[in-house]
Formats: C-alpha cells, structure tokens, sequence
C-alpha cells in the first residue's frame, strides 16, 4: 500500500503518525512545500525572536528517519488526476498513491479594498516564509498597520511589539478576537495591548490603501474618515483554503474548501482530507483530530471524527491565559448566563447554557476549572441535577466509582 500525505503541519504529520502506527509495511510518502515541519500556531515566536526554527518543531529529532517517510520538500502540487491516481508536482514530477490525505492548509485572504492588491510592502502571516519576510521589513518600517484582530492578527501584534515601531490595529467589529471572547474579556487583551502601545481601532473598516510613486503603501484610509500613516500592512482578514490544484479533479469543493465527512472521506473514492484544506474550524486540534481520523480510515480502522469541539481555543496573549469554549454570546434570550468576575485576581469566568445543556464558556486568567467544564460540556451534562453553583461543580458531583475503580457518567 501506498500511502501518500500532501501537506506538513498538524493535520498532514498527526495523520502520517496514525498511518505508520496502523500499517507498519507501507510505503507513505510526504510531498510539502515547506522544507520544514513547524507549528504555524506559535510563528508570532519566531518573529518576535524568543523560538529559532528548531524551537518551532513539533516532531522529535529523525522522525522523518525513524517513520520511514519518504519526504518531497520544496514542492506543492498542482494537479490531481483522480481517475489515474497520481498528482502532478510543482517541478513537473508524477507520483502515485493508492491513498491520499489532502492536508494543503489555506493562505491569507486579500480582501477586495481599493489600492490593496496593486500596493507593495503588503502580506499576510501563514507560513515560515511570510515570518521571514515580516521580519525583514519590519526592521525598516517605521508605521506597521495590522488589520483583523482575530487570532493570527493578535499573534502578529504580539510578535511585533519589541521592534519599537508604531503598531496599529484596525477590526471591523466591535473588539478584539470576537469569535473567541465576549467584549469583557477582550477588554482584558486591549487594555494589555494599549499599555504596550499598541493604537486601536474597532468597529472600523479600512476602505483604501494609499500609495506613493513606487506603489509602496504610505497611508490607509479608514471607515471612520481618517487616514492613518502605513509603510507595512499585514492582512489577518481571513484564510482561503488551498484548493486550487483539484480543479477539474471531480473532488468536490464548495466556496469554503475541500468537503469530506466525519470519517475524511472526499466524494472521490481514495481521497481523504483533514484540517484547514476544509475552510472551517482553522483551529490546530480540529486539525489534530481529523488527521487523525481521516487516516485511521485510509488504513481500514474505521473512526469516526465524534466528541470534539471545534470551536474551543486557548490562547496566552501578554500573560493573559484564556480558554474559549463555543459560543461567546447568547444567540437570543432563550438562553442563560453565569458569570464570575474577580477582579483583583484578574479571573474572570462566563458560562452560556439553555435548558441545563451549556453551549458555551470564557474563563480567564486561573484555567483550573477548563477540565471540568470540558467534561461539563462534552458529556452533555444537565446541569440542572447539579445542587450547587455551577462555578463550584467538581469531579465528584457527575462522575461516579465503577466496581473497577474506573469513572464513569451515567445520564439520567
């Protein structure tokens, strides 16, 4: 058998140890475009200069070696041949597969605002190569403008703040990381940031990007009917999923990526996905998880992709720890909210739920309760046969002693 991942980071690797470890004579050949293999989650470490490139790795020492991987590096692919079963490389190459896993990623997505596309000096934040090059411009720029403050935007903001240059934010919503975080403990990140010296503009667009003679941005004009002085701007806006080499390849995609189904099957027999080639959930355990599981399937083990949450997140943003479960808001007044706010000690906790069923939950600062909320939450608890504060639920109150001294659960 003739294993054959496309893509080096969460999804492709996990998924290439799960392979190894189900199949221990087969032949699995790794084809990626990095030269790497390096967590794109903590990239703000490399620019900000507290990780080199061995600081970014998440495989030990000779995994390549030991998992008996036959690695291409330097390529991508560029075509998918379904009814042959082999791809096209970036350097004119073929090769077979009897299976492919499709972990390709996504890149920064340049939305449609006047000037971008045309000016220099512009970039997004995906991979060890944008980190080099944002790096270099940065020790030159002297006025470095950040628009979207989700994720990627605050870890660029992060990893940029020890260079002495003007930073600016710029988000269109209301506050920083609004699909994570309700704006009360956004404000905790804001406020952390503003003390850096880090401007910040919400509930604002940017509708132009100025540029001088060279074509090289100068300036930015912004929703609010200001213009803002820019020499580099980096893009957070969003990603798009990397697809674009299964065109004409009858793998079904839809406006967001690759489509496959809780096991990483695609519509084309032997061609499974994982990670953020889908559009969705571009988180590293979601990635995690389906690499995983797509390759489980692809060896005969059947798995199922089950009790994940996709939409959890942790972040460490100026020593400010959070954890970000579901939803951050009520959806309607159907629902209700708990919350817990100590402000001397910098805790702040916020639990959604409806119907004794929680849909959602911010802790921040002390995380000691993430395990059992996790389980709150993944078991589908009713907390309502719960007689205590929900902030004071332990193990005890819902996980029981088997005769073989074993926890378990027991819905009622």
């Amino acid at each position: 058998m003739h294993y054959v991942v496309v893509g080096a980071s969460a999804a492709g690797i996990n998924g290439i140890r799960t392979l190894r470890k189900l199949d221990s004579k087969a032949t699995i050949t790794l084809i990626s475009k990095d030269e790497y293999i390096y967590s794109r989650c903590i990239l703000h470490h490399y620019i900000e200069g507290i990780r080199d490139i061995k600081q970014l790795e998440f495989v030990e020492d000779h995994f390549i070696e030991e998992y008996n991987i036959n690695w291409i590096k330097g390529v991508s692919v560029e075509k998918l041949i379904s009814e042959r079963q082999i791809l096209i490389l970036s350097d004119g190459s073929e090769i077979g597969y009897d299976k492919v896993l499709l972990a390709t990623g996504s890149n920064t997505f340049f939305p449609p605002i006047k000037g971008l596309n045309e000016a220099k000096n512009v970039m997004g934040l995906r991979n060890l190569d944008d980190a080099e090059l944002m790096i270099e411009k940065a020790k030159v720029a002297k006025n470095i403008v950040v628009v979207g403050a989700g994720l990627v935007g605050v870890d660029v903001i992060t990893g940029l703040l020890h260079y002495g240059k003007d930073l600016t934010l710029v988000e269109f919503k209301s506050h920083m990381l609004s699909i994570q975080l309700d704006e009360f403990a956004a404000a905790s990140y804001q406020n952390a940031f503003k003390e850096k010296g880090v401007t910040q503009y919400y509930n604002t667009a940017v509708e132009e990007v100025l540029v001088d003679e060279q074509g090289s941005v100068v300036g930015l004009n912004l929703s609010s009917d200001k213009t803002i002085p820019c020499d580099l701007l980096i893009v957070a806006t969003g990603v798009r999923s990397n697809i674009s080499f299964l065109a004409d390849s009858g793998v079904a995609c839809d406006r967001f990526g690759l489509l496959f189904n809780e096991y990483g099957e695609t519509n084309v027999i032997n061609v499974y996905g994982a990670g953020d080639i889908s559009g969705r959930n571009p988180i590293w355990p979601a990635a995690v998880k389906e690499g995983i599981v797509a390759a489980s399937n692809m060896a005969g083990s059947r798995r199922e992709l089950t009790d994940f949450f996709a939409s959890k997140s942790t972040m460490n943003f100026l020593n400010i720890p959070t954890l970000s479960v579901g939803i951050p808001e009520a959806m309607d007044d159907t629902y209700e909210i708990a919350s817990k706010i100590e402000l001397d000690l910098g805790n702040y906790k916020k639990i959604i739920y409806k119907d004794g069923i929680i849909y959602g939950a911010i802790i921040q600062g002390d995380l000691s309760y993430a395990g059992i909320l996790t389980q709150l939450i993944k078991e589908k608890i009713n907390i309502n046969n719960v007689q205590k504060s929900i902030f004071d639920v332990d193990y005890s109150d819902f996980f029981h002693l088997s005769d073989n001294l074993q926890f378990t659960y027991h819905k009622n």
